[in-house]
Parts: C-alpha cells; sequence; structure tokens
C-alpha cells in the first residue's frame, strides 16, 4: 500500500506518525509492505515563530482545552480527549527516540469566569467529567488569591481550573513527529507542488514538481491549501472544499521573573485571552481572531488578509487586565498566523472526497489543529483500515 499525505503540519505529521506506529500493530502488513510518503510545499519542517508565520502550525499556541471545553458529548469531545491522551502517551517516547525536547505543561489551564456568567453548566460539567476519567474544579475567589496571586480579581467570581488539560509548543511538537516518523520510514519531500492527477498503468498518481507519485491512498491535510488542492485534483472550476482563513496575531513577552508562583505556572485564560507559560520567566499573549470579509468567498485569490494592530492592541489590553503585572513585561516578538476554518460547516473535516474512494480529507480544524490533530489521525487510519478491509485500497 502507498500513502500520500499532502501537508507536513501537525496534523498530516501527525497522521503519518500513526500510520507508520501503529498499522503494523493492527496486523494489517508489515512496513516492507508499504510506503508514506508526505509532500509540502514549504522548503523546510515547521520553523520558530516569525513575524508571518506561513503555517497555522507555527503560529499556533498550543493550548489544548479539553475537559474545560464546554462540550458535554460528541465527536468533537471525543477527539479533544483523545488528542490530550494521546500525547500525554506519545510525547515522552517522541523524546526518547529522537533526543528532542519537547516543552509541555501538565499544569493544567485556568479560566476565569466574570460577572454575568453562568456557573451551572460547569457545575454540571464537574459532575461529568469523572465518568470520562477527568477532572474539573470550580474555585472560589480565595482559592484564585491562594494559588494565583497574580490575578486582578475584579469582577471576577470564580474559575474553573482543570488540572487535566495540557499545552504544547506546536513548533517542537511537529519536528519531533517528523524526525519520530522518519525514523519509522516514512519520506518527507519539502518544497513539492501538486499539478495534478494522472493514470500510472492500473495506479493513480500525483503530478508533482518533483515527478510523479502514485499512491492507493491520498490523505489531503493542507490546512488552508487544501480548497486549492481539491479543484486542482478534480480539475474542478470550484473547489471541492471551502476552508477560509481567520487571521490571528500574538506576542512573546519577557518578564522580570514568574508570574504567581513559580512553582504553579498553568495557562490562564479569560474573555478568550491566553496568557501561555514558557519557562523562565516567558510567555505567550495571544491570540486576535480576524475574519475575513462576507464576500471573500469570491475573491480570496486576490484579496489576502491583512493584520488590524487595533485587534491586537485589544487583546493586549484584555491580557493586562487579566494580570497587571504584564505592563512589566519586555515585548520581545509578534506574529501573525491564518487559521483555517471550513466554510458553512463545522471543524474539522473528516471525510472521503466524495467521488474519489481513495482520496481523504483531514483538514480545516480552525482553532484546534493542534489538540485536534491526534483524533484525526486515529480517524484517518481507522477509516483507512476500513478500507482496507473492504478491499478498496490495495
Amino acid at each position: 500500500m502507498q500513502v500520500v499525505v499532502i501537508g507536513a503540519g501537525i496534523v498530516g505529521s501527525t497522521i503519518a506518525y500513526e500510520l507508520a506506529t501503529q498499522l503494523d500493530r493492527q496486523g494489517l502488513g508489515t512496513s516492507a509492505d508499504r510506503s508514506i510518503k508526505v509532500l509540502d510545499q514549504q522548503c523546510h519542517t515547521i520553523q520558530p515563530k516569525q513575524n508571518c508565520c506561513p503555517t497555522a502550525t507555527a503560529a499556533a499556541l498550543g493550548v489544548l482545552m479539553a475537559a474545560i471545553s464546554k462540550k458535554e458529548k460528541g465527536r468533537n469531545l471525543r477527539m479533544r480527549l483523545a488528542g490530550v491522551d494521546w500525547y500525554d502517551r506519545v510525547i515522552p517516547d517522541l523524546e526518547t527516540c529522537t533526543g528532542l525536547t519537547i516543552p509541555y505543561n501538565r499544569q493544567g489551564i485556568l479560566m476565569l469566569q466574570f460577572a454575568g456568567d453562568r456557573l451551572d453548566p460547569w457545575e454540571r460539567l464537574i459532575q461529568l467529567r469523572p465518568q470520562q476519567n477527568r477532572r474539573l474544579e470550580l474555585w472560589s475567589i480565595e482559592q484564585l488569591q491562594q494559588h494565583c496571586p497574580q490575578l486582578n480579581l475584579q469582577d471576577v467570581i470564580a474559575g474553573v481550573y482543570s488540572p487535566d488539560d495540557r499545552q504544547v509548543d506546536p513548533v517542537a511538537l511537529t519536528q519531533a513527529l517528523v524526525q519520530g516518523a522518519t525514523q519509522q520510514g516514512v519520506e518527507f519531500h519539502w518544497g513539492v507542488t501538486v499539478t495534478g492527477l494522472c493514470e500510472q498503468q492500473s495506479q493513480t498518481a500525483l503530478q508533482t514538481s518533483i515527478g510523479e507519485i502514485p499512491y492507493d491512498c491520498l490523505i489531503i491535510a493542507a490546512g488552508l491549501g487544501s480548497s486549492p488542492l481539491t479543484q486542482i485534483l478534480l480539475q474542478s472550476i470550484s473547489p471541492a472544499l471551502d476552508i477560509r482563513p481567520v487571521l490571528g496575531q500574538a506576542i512573546q513577552i519577557q518578564l522580570p521573573q514568574p508570574l504567581g508562583h513559580a512553582s504553579f505556572q498553568p495557562v490562564v485564560t479569560g474573555h478568550d485571552i491566553h496568557v501561555v507559560p514558557l519557562g523562565g520567566a516567558e510567555y505567550w499573549v495571544g491570540a486576535s481572531v480576524e475574519l475575513p470579509p462576507e464576500d471573500w468567498g469570491d475573491r480570496r485569490d486576490c484579496s489576502p488578509l491583512h493584520p488590524q494592530p487595533e485587534m491586537l492592541e485589544t487583546v493586549w489590553q484584555g491580557a493586562l487586565q487579566l494580570i497587571p503585572e504584564l505592563a512589566q513585561a519586555e515585548r520581545r516578538s509578534q506574529w501573525i498566523g491564518l487559521r483555517p476554518r471550513p466554510f458553512g460547516r463545522p471543524a474539522p473535516v473528516i471525510e472521503w472526497l466524495s467521488g474519489n474512494q481513495n482520496i481523504l480529507l483531514a483538514t480545516g480544524h480552525y482553532r484546534n489543529g493542534i489538540l485536534l490533530a491526534p483524533g484525526t489521525a486515529i480517524a484517518a487510519r481507522e477509516m483507512i483500515q476500513e478500507r482496507l478491509a473492504e478491499g478498496a485500497i490495495r
């Protein structure tokens, strides 16, 4: 079986790693019976954050909001919980086999609640989460003062603390996944452009800038690049999938000392603003949510989104309201990135491309690509296994 994945961000790299490490264990042949290739239009693997991040993965904050999500059931919640479980299990293995360090904060997420917020949904979730092998705690003002003295508690009525949620460095994680998958025999090809499909004897092949690449199963995990890819592959005027960008801005800051207690550094979030500890009194603060204009779908090829400085300033002022001590910070860097949001349908998109029994869409994760990548990879593996069992994929 020949599998080709288009996109080497967090989703594509996680899929490649999951397929390379788990298909053998599922009794579906050995690595000698298959090849897995990952193609990416970038000229190298994910790089540290830049002023303008070329991928959603590089721009992400890596906040893994699973148990603290308000979702009580359903596919999205299952994928969120599976994501944290997968990282808890796989990150130590990745660090061991690659020798790389993956910053992974296991001190949880604290979400502040404000005057006017309802607490009864949280009280219901606190009762429900133990049935899902998770914990949630509702902290009083006194508990917040005790655990996080850096907080401005004016207008705060409570805090929801999720000790089982996490935060991970998306760049370090993706680099380790690429190296770990490579060690398992996956081939990564950088700077590759896909131009179409062709028939190669009895097999379909991708036409690319590095030649024809045959495949039995093609997985499109290219984020915002997924829409034009479906257009190219189907030779259609319109893409089969409409994914639109949502711009986000964030900053990295350095403080003279860690916020609050140095021994307790959870992610703190309020009003959808995240303050993310990085160690060494460094923090990420973000991120803005800047939607495209309503008519963007009709002119997206010629109208890129531009960051709005006032949106980042709103995020920063909101962070100062949460934690006034941030006013002492030195701004080290700031960046922008584009999140891939499916238009007119829920995120993410994980399904076989209509009319193509061997092209799988695994894309459009919007603001939760890091969290949902493992659940997407598991779903992709299971869907491929089903097609193999049916004989639809060789």
